[in-house]
């Protein structure tokens, strides 16, 4: 007998003439599959129910329920539905076949029964039965398989989050959003305090999305929180950029760069001494003389890292006054598609910022907000950073407390 998996091949035959039932049974035990009878369609649903057969070969004309209607109730049933049905009809006619097609027959046997026809329409029909069985099984184990990655990269998600820093209250208040896209992305970013005058804060985003990008980011951050580098170099930036350009080369992190602004501030000069390597510009604002906002781009123009093995790196430095504000992200700020199809892009999120400034709306959550609304979209397509720096009196002690 012909089995699958230890199991027979079970083949449901619909028929009210016992005569065709046992020309049918006899010619298919013959071949080596089980048969299942019915005689009427009723009955067969029920069959077709408790056995759930491989192939079905059902008369089109009986009482009460014929084939078509059959066939109808069996494939709008889920579970039944991969059945290879044939409809056992003497019509001819092309439309009654069309008909048949669109009921959701899948062959036609010929009355009167040739039994080699019979033979091989059910072995073409098994065929197809168990190919269709092995798309599903595949397609099963593509599910659980995303389902797994999903998981995983919802983790990992939830593990960048943990190692980002807390807000820092005081004289100088840091306050900081992360929301990692559909596809955790490579965005990871920090800040603290050197010593008591020196405040160390980078942003950096690596290439990709997934586990492959998060990987690097977290090594980077791991890095400097451990003050792995010289500990002299963490002062100054474009020698930290340097080392991580030496550290990270592209042809040996399987082909991924990143970029990054780094930046430390001097509570007692106050100044900011930055760098930046390919990453979009840190923005300053601060009140004008004319009683204005004064916006200023603070980058270096400079390669990612990785990206080349002799990239040079600068210092450039600003002044910071008492009331300024510091905006530190990656590009998945302003990266956004709007509901138009088409993209936002960093000029207007500058125009956002300045406006939600002069009308006092201060605060992530505003901004977060403006932006969803300016854009129309709830999602990002990349990993959503941002720093917020407020600077403050500059003279008092600052504190890590908890988001």
């Amino acid at each position: 007998m012909i089995k699958i998996s230890d199991s027979p091949i079970q083949i449901l035959v619909i028929d009210d003439d016992r005569i065709i039932q046992l020309v049918l049974k006899q010619t298919l035990q013959e071949q080596g599959y089980q048969v299942i009878l019915a005689t009427n369609g009723l009955q067969g649903i029920e069959q077709a129910n408790k056995y759930h057969p491989a192939l079905i070969i059902c008369d089109w004309q009986m009482d009460e329920m014929d084939g078509l209607e059959v066939c109808r109730k069996i494939k709008s049933e889920p579970s039944l539905s991969t059945a290879f049905f044939i409809l056992l009809t003497s019509r001819r006619a092309v439309e009654d076949r069309v008909e048949g097609l669109d009921t959701g027959a899948d062959d036609f046997l010929s009355k009167p029964i040739d039994v080699n026809e019979l033979k091989a329409r059910v072995r073409a029909g098994l065929r197809l039965y168990h190919t269709n069985q092995e798309l599903q099984r595949l397609a099963q184990d593509l599910q659980e398989q995303k389902q797994l990655l999903e998981t995983e990269l919802n983790e990992a998600a939830d593990y960048v989050k943990s190692i980002l820093p807390k807000t820092l209250s005081g004289s100088i208040t840091i306050n900081s959003q992360f929301f990692p896209s559909r596809q955790l992305g490579g965005d990871c970013f920090d800040y603290y305090w050197l010593d008591e005058n020196h405040l160390v804060i980078y942003l950096l985003d690596v290439s990709g999305h997934g586990l492959a990008a998060a990987l690097p980011s977290i090594s980077v951050h791991n890095l400097l929180r451990s003050h792995s580098l010289p500990q002299a170099h963490l002062y100054d930036p474009s020698e930290v950029l340097q080392d991580l350009n030496n550290i990270f080369q592209m042809d040996q992190q399987n082909s991924q760069y990143f970029t990054i602004w780094y930046g430390v501030f001097n509570r007692s000069s106050h100044q900011l001494t930055y760098a930046s390597a390919g990453h979009p510009p840190a923005l300053l604002i601060s009140q004008s003389t004319h009683s204005g906002l004064n916006i200023k781009e603070l980058f270096t123009p400079s390669l990612p890292i990785g990206a080349f093995t002799e990239a040079e790196y600068y210092n450039a430095v600003c002044d910071i006054q008492p009331g300024s504000k510091l905006y530190v992200f990656s590009d998945g700020v302003y990266e956004v598609e709007k509901s138009d199809g088409n993209m936002w892009d960093f000029n207007s999120f500058i125009n956002l910022l300045t406006l939600l400034n002069n009308l006092f709306k201060l605060g992530l959550d505003h901004i977060l907000e403006a932006i969803k609304t300016a854009t129309g979209s709830q999602m990002f397509n990349d990993d959503y950073s941002l720093i917020e720096i407020n600077f403050w009196t500059l003279d008092k002690k600052e504190v890590f407390v908890d988001n």
